[in-house]
């Protein structure tokens, strides 16, 4: 298993950077980095299942393990999704958790990963991309 750490300083209040991660239209735009079209279905609750997306219904599908609204939450990666249909994964501890510290400059969001080496270079060439969108769009946003 990798272990992956992205950090990124915004200059926007906690709740805001959220609302940018989670809202259904500001996901759409982060995510495009990853694959354009990219969205979720599912309530972030703490033990509900979340599907992550793209317009062809392929993706992955996990469970959300830990939601602190404005602070933190953690998925647990459980499988993949093929044409609407899920295939479990022999992941382990395959995880991804965000972490919103509010400070003097506004919040700093942290991410980590554990993931299979498989998808390393994927998350290493798309997430910094990824949150500088998030930092875009939490900063300039109403």
């Amino acid at each position: 298993m990798e272990q992956l750490s992205y950090e990124i300083e915004i200059n926007a209040e906690p709740e805001k950077v959220w609302s940018v991660l989670w809202g259904d239209i500001t996901y759409r735009q982060w995510t495009t980095a990853f694959t354009e079209g990219s969205f979720y279905e599912g309530t972030l609750e703490e033990n509900n299942i979340i599907k992550f997306l793209d317009p062809k219904n392929n993706g992955m599908y996990s469970r959300v393990e830990k939601v602190i609204p404005n602070q933190e939450i953690k998925f647990l990666h459980l499988g993949e999704i093929y044409d609407g249909i899920e295939v479990a994964q022999e992941w382990g501890d395959a995880t991804e958790a965000y972490f919103l510290e509010e400070n003097d400059e506004g919040t700093l969001l942290k991410i980590a990963i554990n993931t299979p080496a498989e998808f390393k270079s994927f998350f290493e060439e798309k997430f910094p991309k990824a949150i500088n969108i998030v930092k875009h769009l939490s900063e300039n946003q109403l």
